[in-house]
């Protein structure tokens, strides 16, 4: 039967047509295709292409388009984006917006358009500010994001009923191989790769050449993977490391290879990562809090709002104006500016992060970062800088040799083939050509090219030690062809005594995190000028160059500024755990318990809890296996960040309350973050966590004040309800009260924050914000009492046609009480002498004060119905205002004492 029959593709698309869904119904498939993956590692390029219906000329086009209308185009899912209006939608559905939205349906409903008017305002004003925020940062990550490749190199058939007469008398093995887009590639395409190029799918190697391929995006290590097609002899247990395979998203760095594709789109595993982290993410601490916070106001509304509709209804008798007062209530005591002022907190956090080149996708992300105690790190390119270096050269005693090294370089020199990372590594260490030709000189004569049989490469030269045999390879593949080693100079036998020391010191070497290289080399015949493998034998073991992916240089200070200000660092990554542990002690953190991807696949959810707490290194996970230990922290209650650049990244940054990325990451690490980093210094992670600091200080101020105040004011409302024969104040004189106070807290954003505020992580703490309302506001009410007592029994404000002077009286003290008393909440420290204010959070003080003593001389204030009022009310007033100015402070100092600052 011809390889692509129907009958045959039939039974392939059914194991492989299957989509990933989510972890539940998704994880019995991506176990199969992890199966299939290791069966065609065994397999020989027989079994391969019967089993995906292909042949060594690849399919044809009929062929292929069958299978790309079966299993669709191989792209990888993205965050699904929305229209415009639907993003205006989903900032509108947060619980303070909806409630607000409903304090202005029953303002409508109640006559009271005005009220309603300006309610709307503020919602859409909110809302507006942080849509423009986030969809100018989402433009500009759209700009930051670029594709290496759009194209794969294919080899086709032509299909017999397209072929001309003459191509097909060649039957179905007429093959041309040319460039198609990404996007159409199938399972069962023959691909070719070369340097340079990304990995279209998830592919079995055919043939290959010295193919170094880089996996670190996939699996967090740092060397390039030397890939080979033989099949393998024993099964292997993690998918993502098979030496004949190689997967979407990674790429090849030096060398060529054919192969044949297995999985492409969603089904790849880079797929699979993408659609994981697809959809809706889970809510961060700071979504929590406000939700929190919404429903704490909207349960004391729903408390104060009927009790004072009740009270004035059944006292004066005048349900329809009850009820217009207590809608009015209602709206007094929700904080409506709360979503403009925690936008315009967001958006100069933003613009401040802005100036140094982040990038910030997601507003509440800056809050998140202020409230992070545990930042979880990807180790490659965000701890080092995923640049392979040569760390060390050294002879068989351990001691810094330059002989390994000339001897390294003039082999990396005169290799002809494709050079790898290891290679240009040694060539960019030093400049050692020009010493070595001056010392005489050195021309090639002959080299034995790599292959994965043997593991190693040589290069032969004439020099001034005469014609010599220059090999480097793996430590042990070298090991195998050395009779005799050199140690200071002379030349000794190598015998079990010396080898079993040999093995000890590169493992040594090994657990430093560091990847070997040996160099051996031996004096051949001058007269012979064509060599090959049989000629490696008897050689002279000299040393060994060692590698490593060093860390940035700000890592270690950037780490210990995060340490100092409270935040825990955790490394989680897919290379193994003596590198990483490495890396650790290089920039400045200590590792007491590691735990191991395979270790960690055993634990039970609460097992996993527990051990997240104490383990600073996890190694050798995958991808999922991130957002796992991430989803672990955020059960235990810690506010979570993470940083990482590369695929296997991408659920772990959704999964954590602020995901961090650097513009050189891959796609879909950079669509997933909310906070981009567009330059290399990690001391930016510290800035921003000061920043969200910053932020979260100034909405707390807010929070705090204008919740107390308004709560004071409503408790003061109940009482002047039960026992005044008219209402305290007018249900226009209370939304003009609010509108004003409202106005003065506009300028919250630009205040300074106490540097004993930014020490530590700040959430949210509901209780400690209850605690505080219940405490404080109380307060307000002793002097709104003594404010009434006095219009009433002073002024003679008693009887409803002195309705007018009373609420009046009470509308200054009203709005100087509360617009003034956030000079003292503000901080936790003496105001204006340990604690200064902004500039502008002064000029809004002054403006508003001065705004309520004019309204009630003003032609405006007769709209409103206010009076003048008499020369004796000020004296009494600034005496007020002073003793509650006094009292509040000494609250709020035991009230910190007690409960903390945060």
């Amino acid at each position: 039967m011809r390889h692509g029959s129907p009958w045959r593709w039939s039974v392939f698309a059914k194991v492989f047509a299957k989509p990933v869904g989510h972890m539940d119904a998704g994880e019995v498939d991506r176990q199969l295709r992890e199966a299939r993956l290791r069966t065609l590692a065994m397999a020989d390029a027989t079994a391969i292409y019967q089993a995906l219906g292909s042949a060594p000329a690849g399919l044809t086009e009929t062929d292929a388009a069958a299978r790309l209308r079966e299993l669709g185009l191989n792209t990888a899912s993205r965050e699904e984006t929305h229209s415009v209006p639907v993003q205006l939608l989903q900032k509108l559905r947060n619980p303070l917006n909806i409630l607000l939205l409903l304090m202005a349906t029953l303002s409508v409903l109640g006559g009271n358009v005005a009220s309603a008017i300006i309610i709307a305002v503020m919602v859409v004003l909110s809302t507006s500010l942080s849509f423009l925020q986030e969809h100018r940062s989402s433009r500009a990550v759209e700009a930051l994001r670029r594709m290496v490749h759009t194209t794969a190199t294919v080899s086709r058939r032509v299909s017999p009923e397209t072929a001309s007469p003459a191509q097909a008398a060649d039957g179905d093995v007429l093959a041309a191989t040319h460039e198609i887009p990404l996007e159409q590639l199938v399972p069962g395409d023959i691909v070719h790769l070369a340097a340079g190029d990304m990995v279209p799918a998830d592919i079995r190697l055919l043939s290959a050449r010295g193919l170094f391929v880089n996996e670190a995006p996939l699996t967090g290590e740092a060397m390039p993977v030397e890939k080979n097609p033989r099949p393998l002899v024993q099964p292997v247990t993690e998918a993502v490391r098979i030496d004949n395979v190689c997967f979407m998203g990674t790429n090849v760095v030096s060398g060529t290879a054919v192969a044949i594709v297995v999985y492409t789109g969603p089904r790849a595993v880079f797929g699979g990562i993408a659609q994981a982290i697809a959809g809706e993410r889970a809510l961060t601490s700071f979504d929590r809090g406000i939700s929190r916070f919404t429903w704490l106001m909207i349960s004391l509304i729903s408390v104060m709002a009927p009790l004072v509709f009740l009270i004035n209804g059944l006292t004066k008798g005048n349900w329809m104006e009850a009820l217009l007062f207590a809608t009015a209530v209602a709206v007094g005591l929700t904080p409506e500016m709360l979503p403009t002022e925690v936008t315009i907190n967001l958006g100069k956090g933003a613009l401040a992060m802005s100036r140094k080149r982040v990038i910030v996708k997601r507003l509440d992300a800056i809050q998140n970062f202020g409230a992070m105690d545990v930042l979880c790190t990807d180790k490659t390119g965000t701890l080092t800088q995923d640049l392979v270096i040569l760390e060390r050269h050294v002879d068989l005693q351990g001691n810094e040799s330059e002989r390994v090294l000339d001897y390294a370089y003039l082999n990396s020199y005169y290799q002809s083939g494709l050079k790898n990372l290891l290679d240009v590594a040694v060539l960019k260490y030093t400049e050692v050509h020009s010493k070595l030709h001056a010392s005489g000189g050195y021309h090639k004569v002959d080299e034995i090219p790599f292959d994965f049989e043997r593991r190693r490469m040589s290069v032969v030269v004439d020099g001034p030690d005469g014609r010599t045999l220059i090999c480097k390879g793996a430590v042990e593949e070298v090991f195998s062809v050395c009779t005799h080693g050199e140690a200071e100079g002379g030349l000794f036998d190598l015998d079990d005594s010396h080898w079993h020391e040999l093995r000890k010191r590169s493992s040594d070497l090994n657990e430093d995190g560091l990847r070997l290289i040996a160099i051996a080399y031996a004096h051949v015949d001058a007269g012979k000028s064509a060599f090959g493998p049989e000629d490696e034998r008897g050689l002279i073991l000299l040393g060994y160059i060692a590698f490593l992916d060093p860390p940035k240089d700000s890592a270690r200070e950037a780490l210990a500024r995060l340490a100092r200000h409270g935040v825990a660092v955790k490394i989680l990554t897919g290379d193994n755990d003596v590198v990483a542990r490495k890396i650790c002690k290089e920039v400045g953190l200590t590792v007491s318990d590691v735990l191991l991807g395979s270790d960690l696949a055993k634990l039970s959810p609460a097992q996993l809890e527990a051990r997240v707490e104490t383990c600073q290194l996890f190694a050798r996970l995958a991808p999922l296996q991130k957002a796992m230990v991430i989803d672990a922290l955020r059960r235990s209650g810690h506010v979570v960040g993470y940083l990482g650049d590369g695929i296997n990244d991408g659920p772990a940054l959704k999964a954590a309350d602020v995901g961090v990325s650097v513009d050189t990451a891959v796609d879909i690490a950079r669509e997933t973050a909310d906070i981009i980093l567009l330059e290399k210094s990690l001391l930016i992670l510290d800035d921003g966590v000061i920043e969200g600091r910053k932020v979260f200080a100034n909405i707390l101020k807010y929070i705090r004040m204008g919740a107390s105040s308004n709560f004071g004011n409503m408790f003061s409302v109940l009482g002047a309800s039960a026992w005044l024969p008219f209402l305290p104040m007018a249900p226009l004189q209370v939304l003009t009260n609010n509108l004003l106070y409202d106005f003065s807290q506009t300028t919250i954003p630009t205040d300074n924050v106490d540097p004993d505020f930014l020490e530590a992580p700040r959430r949210w703490g509901i209780d400690n914000i209850a605690r505080f309302i219940l405490f404080v506001g109380p307060i307000s009410s002793i002097f709104d009492y003594i404010t009434y007592a006095i219009m009433f029994f002073v002024f003679g404000a008693s009887t409803p046609a002195q309705a007018s002077l009373f609420q009046t009286g009470w509308f200054v003290e009203s709005l100087l009480s509360q617009t003034l008393v956030i000079h003292i909440i503000r901080t936790a420290r003496k105001p204006f002498v340990e604690s200064r204010p902004s500039l502008p959070l002064i000029a809004t003080t002054v403006a508003i004060c001065m705004a309520g003593i004019w309204l009630p001389y003003s032609s405006l204030g007769a709209l409103l119905g206010f009076a003048p009022l008499p020369p004796a009310y000020w004296p009494m007033m600034i005496a007020l205002l002073l003793c509650y100015m006094t009292l509040t402070y000494f609250m709020k100092q035991w009230f910190h004492r007690r409960f903390g600052i945060g």
